[in-house]
């Protein structure tokens, strides 16, 4: 009998081991942005909270929203002490949200800072959940949560977590205040203190971009292009300045190099699904004149996540 105990202990531990190193697998297709493996990978392991996760975050990357709310909700349903589900479940709440019915959109809404609350008081050192709950509380209306005054205390717990994060927070509440001098000055000090300030290089540039200022949002993002050659986990930076360029509709050139680099590169993040990132440069290939090109990338795109609708409506 212990013998069997004892086997059976054995083959359980070992099972969860291969499980844990598959979803590892999963992991890494999703930051490579290969939906299609990761979503294959996941149909061959057994459910828990992490496949609910991971699935949930595929479903996202994938503009997926509906499925990205049920699978993240299914996460914390099984582990309701993750920090980073809770901070998930409540990203997919907004994307869902946004999209929804007045009254579906009111309750969503309210859910959306429930999530980033639970994250925070899980892990008051998560980083990046407090500044979704910051951005939370400086954009929703009070009716469902929001208030700059709670912005502003996020941003003094940021302070000693993240300063970078903490500068940039208090950038969005001035902006939001229509205060535009102190929005830009908050934004250079993140850049101050930041030890890699490619990322913040860029939200500068989209500052610029949304204050109409386009040729400083050129400047900013050749800067943070620069910035972003000494630094080894610059991908969003990357992709980010080739979106301000985009959205402003300048040097179309330098955005389409941005992307190339980033898909070149050893940084490729789900924050930027390299199969979005490849239907962005089909566009902009497309703008310029290159069509052979441009249906290269929608390829590429669809090779790596064949059902993102973005791509799949490209007519080239």
């Amino acid at each position: 009998m212990r013998i069997a105990m004892m086997a059976a202990l054995l083959s359980f531990a070992l099972v969860a081991q291969a499980t844990g190193q598959s979803l590892s697998q999963v992991n890494e297709a999703l930051q490579a942005g290969e939906a299609d493996k990761a979503l294959s990978l996941l149909a061959s392991l057994p459910k828990n909270a992490e496949w609910h996760n991971l699935d949930c975050r595929v479903q996202y990357a994938l503009e997926h929203w509906n499925a990205a709310y049920d699978e993240c909700q299914k996460a914390v349903q099984m582990d309701d002490q993750n920090s980073d589900y809770h901070m998930w479940l409540g990203r997919a709440s907004g994307e869902k949200a946004s999209r929804a019915s007045f009254l579906s959109a009111y309750s969503l809404g309210k859910r959306v800072g429930t999530e980033f609350e639970r994250a925070v008081q899980i892990d008051p050192k998560n980083a990046a959940a407090l500044a979704d709950l910051g951005e939370f509380y400086y954009s929703a209306p009070g009716i469902v949560g929001g208030g700059t005054d709670k912005a502003e205390q996020i941003a003094r717990q940021l302070d000693s977590v993240d300063p970078a994060r903490a500068y940039e927070l208090r950038a969005r509440i001035a902006e939001k205040n229509k205060d535009y001098s102190t929005a830009e000055s908050e934004y250079k000090k993140a850049i101050e203190v930041s030890k890699t300030p490619a990322f913040q290089w860029m939200n500068l540039a989209a500052f610029y971009r949304r204050r109409n200022r386009l040729q400083d949002m050129e400047s900013a993002v050749q800067k943070g292009f620069e910035a972003a050659e000494h630094e080894k986990h610059a991908g969003v930076a990357l992709a980010n300045g080739a979106s301000s360029l985009i959205r402003g509709g300048r040097n179309f050139q330098l955005a389409s190099k941005l992307l190339e680099t980033y898909l070149k590169s050893d940084s490729l993040t789900e924050e930027v699904p390299a199969f979005k990132a490849y239907t962005q440069l089909a566009k902009l290939k497309a703008d310029l004149g290159d069509k052979a090109a441009a249906r290269q990338d929608k390829a590429a795109a669809l090779a790596l996540a064949h059902d993102y609708k973005p791509a799949q409506d490209l007519n080239f």
